[in-house]
């Protein structure tokens, strides 16, 4: 039952990734038209066809292989300097440029001479490109707000679900079978009496709203008595307790564990965590940390690339804040679907993953770099910004930018993309990020 309930979810992420990526294709094609820009195909995945059907001008189908999709737009870039589209040249940098510029020129018909990309206004051509992704933050937003506000999250709670008994580091063999050694010494909430159904109030004096500040206060006040106020079934208590020091997994400002291991201060308390609808406001606020968090990952893969390698090839552990492709997201989501948990949490958690997903693939499109999106915005926006100066300085118009003379460029940014996918994905089949 374990294993078709893996496929399933596996099956089911596929089907959210092949909907997002059409999803995202659909923003691009639907100002195309909009914009009277030709369309002839719309596709989603790459390699051999597998089903298309035409429609007025546009052919629409799928492919084999799920990785991506796209629309094509007749004329995308500028003809050269002579006005032509097509000059031999035995530069190799220089036929890439001339290759791509002819492509773009392949499917164009009589009458198509004022339906061509390159020749819409720069503010239209950025809102072509810009709603693909987009589209892809819509989605994310819509099903995030659905998790947060429908299914709710857990959120733990200052109230006491279990007391270690016994101080052990995040990093040994105790810590993962939850078993405590002989030579390990008692926690401080054990050695206090504090009980399971115990919420504690205050922090020397400070008064408790949250989980989140009572684990700050433990951690930063190592080896240190102090003083909690608890409310023990109605009644106030007052527990004094010193605090030990141990070696814990750091916190994100998301309040999520990371891998890396600090030294704080523990008390050795598990916290309740019900599952608890936010509001609206709160929702924006998480959504926020989320894409802050996104941010941050997407300018830190570069650095993630020494443990993807120790992980794909050296046997070393694979970090928690590890880089996932889409077949170590496939995996997750069949273990989601797989895990011993209430149908309701596996929905939501499998929401969040599809989430997740449509988030990062509008901040990785948003970079300006070619071939992605924010590569084409980029080139628009600059044009736009030499012909608003050169009729500043009354100097004559410059034309179009011509983004194929940066085609070189996105040939070698999509090779690196290549092989960091490579690798991704060979971590993510030989030593996954599994699901706790």
């Amino acid at each position: 039952m374990t294993t078709l309930m893996t496929i399933l979810g596996i099956v089911i992420f596929a089907l959210g990734l092949l909907f997002s990526i059409a999803w995202h294709e659909l923003g691009h094609l639907s100002w195309a038209k909009i914009f009277k820009v030709r369309v002839p195909q719309y596709m989603v995945g790459f390699g051999p066809t597998i089903w298309s059907r035409k429609k007025g001008e546009t052919e629409y189908g799928v492919k084999a292989i799920p990785l991506g999709g796209y629309i094509r737009m007749i004329g995308m870039f500028p003809p050269g300097a002579d006005g032509k589209v097509v000059a031999r040249s035995t530069s190799p940098w220089r036929s890439m440029i001339e290759d791509a510029r002819e492509q773009s020129y392949e499917e164009i018909l009589p009458g198509d001479e004022t339906r061509l990309f390159y020749t819409r206004k720069p503010w239209q051509r950025i809102i072509i490109m810009f709603f693909g992704p987009f589209m892809n933050l819509i989605l994310a937003v819509v099903l995030f707000l659905i998790v947060l506000m429908g299914f709710g999250l857990p959120t733990a709670k200052p109230t006491i679900s279990a007391v270690s008994q016994c101080v052990v580091s995040a990093t040994s063999t105790s810590a993962q079978t939850q078993t405590c050694g002989t030579n390990d010494p008692p926690t401080p909430a054990a050695k206090a009496g504090l009980k399971a159904g115990d919420t504690i109030t205050s922090f020397n004096g400070v008064t408790i709203t949250g989980y989140d500040q009572l684990q700050n206060e433990i951690r930063t006040h190592p080896d240190q008595r102090v003083t909690l106020g608890v409310d023990r079934k109605g009644q106030s208590i007052t527990v004094p307790v010193t605090l030990t020091t141990n070696k814990l997994y750091a916190i994100d400002s998301n309040g999520n564990p990371t891998d890396q291991v600090v030294t704080a201060g523990f008390l050795g308390i598990q916290p309740i965590t019900p599952t608890t609808r936010l509001g609206p406001g709160a929702s924006v606020d998480k959504m926020t940390g989320m894409a802050q968090q996104g941010v941050h990952s997407i300018i830190s893969l570069p650095s993630k690339i020494p443990s993807l390698w120790g992980a794909a090839f050296e046997g070393k552990q694979r970090s928690l804040d590890s880089p996932v492709g889409v077949v170590g997201v496939a995996r997750v989501g069949g273990d989601v679907l797989a895990m011993h948990a209430p149908a309701s949490a596996r929905i939501a958690t499998m929401l969040q993953l599809l989430g997740g997903l449509n988030l990062s693939l509008f901040l990785l499109n948003m970079l300006p770099l070619l071939p992605l999106d924010g590569g084409h915005i980029a080139g628009a926006l600059w044009e736009a910004v030499r012909r608003r100066f050169a009729r500043l300085v009354k100097r004559p118009d410059p034309g179009p930018f011509d983004v194929a003379k940066l085609m070189p460029v996105a040939y070698v940014v999509a090779g690196i993309f290549l092989c960091f996918t490579v690798l991704v994905m060979i971590a993510d089949v030989v030593n996954p990020v599994k699901v706790g």
